[in-house]
């Protein structure tokens, strides 16, 4: 039996991975859980899974749930802010980690599980977006093992050689015959509204994914597709993919979850439904293969499977994170950072649509903080940029 953290199990993809445990009890513990401020939910899993830690990033929560969980008995231990989801992350007794934690608030604690050697099953994109050369070379010369759990980046591994998958950020894509990684995007649910609409789309219109269920940062940077140009930034890294190896295209069915072009033209693609469960049970299992609790696909059943190119008209913020790869991990971290300012600010109804990317890329051409070179500098390059993004916020709430 394995023991397994979740990072940010009160989240989609926490949920997700407990109903792929629950499926397979016999194999997996629950060590340890972590979120943020939701005390509520995590009082309620705690008392499900009777985890031997709990976290909370949040300390005001984290007092809280530490009250609640005594007066219903409870043996389980909580602890507190970063430090507290790091030591989880990093405990002697954890085999696995699911880092599901979003934003960047997750790149110090997924580092801690790097470091600690474990198996990391890495769902959150901003610990290769902010620090993807640091965080390759962590894996390496810590001998952790690491797994995308993105449906995306699950999909072109699962697509590529043994070899590959057993040496990602260091491996030589031309070298074993693949001529192109292909990401697959929905392009949301305005990929067919007029453009002059967009201006006027509301949260809850931007949140509501046409296949997906998720997070409402996660479902937004869908409809703005940063979530595939923050795709892009971290396919580069795990499969060491220079920009002419990489495109992304838009499949509405989100049916082919990515693909992975050859040499001799074969094209291999992963296709399923579309279920977080799927690639968070081949990560936990892998190289085995569990019951997902996900109904295979009918292909009698589906009617088409359409293709085609992202406008950058329409996805501003797509072109912004591609130009941004190219541009170097300084660039990718400022991106981040004005980004997440720039959806809360949407979310929160102080901004419009299409002002996300307006902002982002304002805070890109105005940040200049020099040369990123540690995991501590891309935190410092966080902070500045989103101070540059909240100031472009006030500028431009009506």
């Amino acid at each position: 039996m394995r023991n397994l953290t979740i990072l940010g199990a009160t989240g989609s993809i926490g949920t997700s991975t407990l109903a792929v445990v629950e499926k397979n009890i016999d194999a997996y513990r629950v060590f340890g859980l972590a979120a943020d401020t939701n005390v509520d939910k995590m009082l309620s899993l705690s008392l499900k899974w009777k985890p031997r830690f709990v976290a909370m990033n949040n300390e005001a929560a984290a007092k809280t749930l530490h009250l609640a969980l005594k007066a219903e008995g409870s043996k389980t231990q909580v602890l507190a802010g970063i430090e507290g989801l790091s030591v989880l992350a990093s405990h002697p007794d954890v085999d696995c980690v699911m880092a599901a934690i979003v934003g960047a608030a997750g790149l110090l604690p997924t580092m801690a599980a790097v470091k600690a050697g474990k198996r990391v099953l890495l769902a959150n994109k901003e610990a290769l977006v902010m620090s993807g050369a640091f965080f390759m070379n962590a894996v390496h010369e810590h001998g952790a093992e690491l797994i995308p759990v993105d449906s995306e980046h699950n999909a072109i591994f699962q697509c590529l050689p043994p070899c590959v998958q057993s040496s990602l950020g260091r491996c030589s894509l031309e070298e074993q015959g693949v001529s192109s990684i292909l990401l697959t995007g929905s392009g949301g649910p305005f990929r067919f509204t007029e453009l002059s609409a967009l201006y006027n789309v509301t949260p809850s219109e931007a949140i509501s994914h046409p296949n997906w269920s998720m997070g409402p940062k996660i479902s937004l940077d869908s409809a703005t597709m940063m979530n595939k140009g923050l795709e892009y930034i971290e396919a580069k890294w795990l499969f060491n993919a220079a920009p002419s190896e990489l495109d992304v295209i838009i499949h509405p069915q989100s049916i082919v979850h990515s693909m992975v072009q050859y040499r001799d033209g074969s094209l291999l693609a992963q296709m399923g439904r579309p279920d977080m469960c799927t690639p968070i049970a081949h990560a936990l299992a892998y190289p085995k293969r569990i019951d997902a609790g996900i109904k295979p696909l009918n292909f009698s059943e589906i009617s088409e499977l359409t293709f085609m190119k992202p406008d950058f008209k329409r996805y501003p913020c797509l072109k912004l994170a591609i130009d941004a790869c190219a541009a170097g991990q300084a660039a990718t971290t400022i991106l981040n950072a004005a980004n997440e300012v720039a959806a809360d600010a949407f979310l929160t109804g102080r901004i419009g649509f299409m002002q996300i990317a307006q902002i982002t890329e304002s805070v890109l051409q105005e940040a200049s903080f020099g040369a990123l070179t540690c995991i501590e500098g891309a935190l410092e390059f966080d902070f500045k940029a989103r101070i540059l993004a909240n100031n472009w916020v006030v500028r431009l709430a009506p």
